[in-house]
Order: structure tokens, then C-alpha cells, then sequence
């Protein structure tokens, strides 16, 4: 067969050349969605029952600010989270309603980093039918009084307020966290209960807030700190810095809570 001309060989190395131009982009893309899957993260938090509201929107927010990072809670008691951390359940942030219960787990998280405070607040069926005015009056007989259990942080505050004005009540029951009170004042179960100011505010269609005088009330701190056994340990550092920055902060405020 005879040689092809130069002019043709020409044309044979253009077009290979561009053809090659034209796949390099292709191969780039293709590399760098890759790249951008493999980078997501998925945080896990372990949060108080009475960060429940505050949190959700918070964690959509978080990813907002932070593209390829989804943050998935878990919420219960205190002493549930920090019992489930000692056993060794997956997570990488825990963040508790008391410095008390975030000790629990020193050995197993950071330095903890206090992001906002709460006030405790009577809880009493909606017009308050009972006219509860003050500490004092949950020592009536004749009101049905739910409390948090002692363990509980909002029950060890609400432990605390009353022992300090001298009040002695009698629960009908000892719940395992402050939405379980608060659930049992709004379904008429109980006349009143000591809830957190931010958990009573997620229900004023069946619950009414009765202040207590700073005074007399008991200050709860709500501290954060990263999990050894996290696999994101910067991640979860950002997510707890994150919470004492100003978005964050904003968020919590519109939910009641106050800053450090």
C-alpha cells in the first residue's frame, strides 16, 4: 500500500490531538465529583431533650456554612447521652444541660465549651386553673406535680431551687427528661411541673410559663465538647466552635436560650 501523503498525516495528528484536548476536561470532572463525595462528612450529635427545636434549625444552618457536612442529632436525657457515650455508642459531639453530666464523660471528650444558659420556669395547664403563682404553691396536696428525675439535669436544678426556698414537694412521678414533663402538664396529667423557659415556649397553646425571680431560679449551663472516639475530629471541633458564633448564637436566642 502506498505511503500516505504528508498532508494527510498531518491531519491524522491534528485530529488526535484535539480529540485528546477535547477528553482531558471530561477526565477532570470526573475526578473531582469524586473528590466531592468522598469529602462529605456526617456529623453525629448527641444533644439534650431541651435542645431539640434549636438545634434542628441550627443544624440546617450549619450545613448552609458549611457545604459537604450534615449534622444528624440524637436527643434524650442527659444522663442518657452520657451513659451512651461511656458505652462506646458512635458519635462525635455531645452536648449536655449541665456541667455535672458533661463530667461523667470527661475521659471520654475534650475540654468542654459552655454555648448558652436557660432559666426554669412553672409549667401549668394553659390559663394556669389553678392559680399557680409561686415555688411554694407546688407544696399544695392537692396539685398534681410532675418532676424531672434527680439524675436528670432540669430535675437536679429544679432539686435544687426548691430545697433553696425551702419547699417540699411530693412528685407524682420522677420523668427521665424535661419533655416528658412538659408533655405531661400540656395533656392535662399533671397541674404543674419545673420545666426549662425554652421548652414551655414550644407549647403556648397548652402551656402557660409562670416565672421564677432570678432570685430564687437556678441557672443551667449547656456545654459541648468532642468525642475522643469521633472519626471527624476537626469537623467536630468546627461544629462546637461554630455554636458560640454569632449565626448560632442568633438561632438559640430566637429559641429562648440566653448566651454565657
Amino acid at each position: 500500500m502506498p505511503a500516505a501523503p504528508p498532508a494527510a498525516l498531518r491531519r491524522r495528528a491534528t485530529t488526535s490531538a484535539l480529540a485528546a484536548a477535547l477528553l482531558l476536561p471530561l477526565a477532570a470532572c470526573g475526578a473531582g465529583s469524586g473528590e466531592s463525595d468522598a469529602a462529605t462528612t456526617e456529623l453525629t450529635v448527641l444533644a439534650a431533650s431541651s435542645l431539640t427545636d434549636a438545634f434542628e434549625q441550627a443544624g440546617a444552618a450549619y450545613t448552609e456554612d458549611h457545604p459537604g457536612t450534615t449534622v444528624t442529632f440524637s436527643f434524650a436525657g442527659s444522663q442518657e447521652l452520657t451513659a451512651q457515650v461511656r458505652q462506646g455508642a458512635p458519635a462525635d459531639v455531645i452536648a449536655t444541660a449541665s456541667a455535672e453530666s458533661m463530667a461523667d464523660v470527661a475521659a471520654d471528650a475534650g475540654d468542654p465549651v459552655t454555648f448558652a444558659e436557660n432559666r426554669l420556669v412553672i409549667a401549668t395547664g394553659e390559663g394556669n386553673p389553678h392559680d399557680v403563682r409561686t415555688l411554694a404553691d407546688l407544696a399544695d396536696p392537692d396539685l398534681t406535680v410532675v418532676l424531672a428525675a434527680p439524675e436528670v439535669p432540669v430535675g437536679a436544678y429544679g432539686q435544687e431551687v426548691l430545697e433553696r426556698q425551702g419547699v417540699d414537694v411530693e412528685p407524682a412521678s420522677e420523668e427521665p427528661n424535661v419533655r416528658a414533663v412538659l408533655s405531661k402538664v400540656a395533656l392535662g396529667e399533671a397541674d404543674a411541673g419545673l420545666v426549662y423557659r425554652t421548652d414551655a415556649a414550644t407549647s403556648p397553646d397548652t402551656v402557660d410559663a409562670v416565672e421564677i425571680p432570678d432570685a430564687q431560679n437556678a441557672v443551667a449551663a449547656y456545654p459541648a465538647a468532642t468525642l475522643d472516639a469521633s472519626e471527624h475530629p476537626e469537623d467536630a471541633a468546627a461544629f462546637v466552635e461554630w455554636l458560640r458564633g454569632p449565626r448560632a448564637q442568633r438561632i438559640l436566642a430566637e429559641y429562648g436560650f440566653q448566651q454565657p
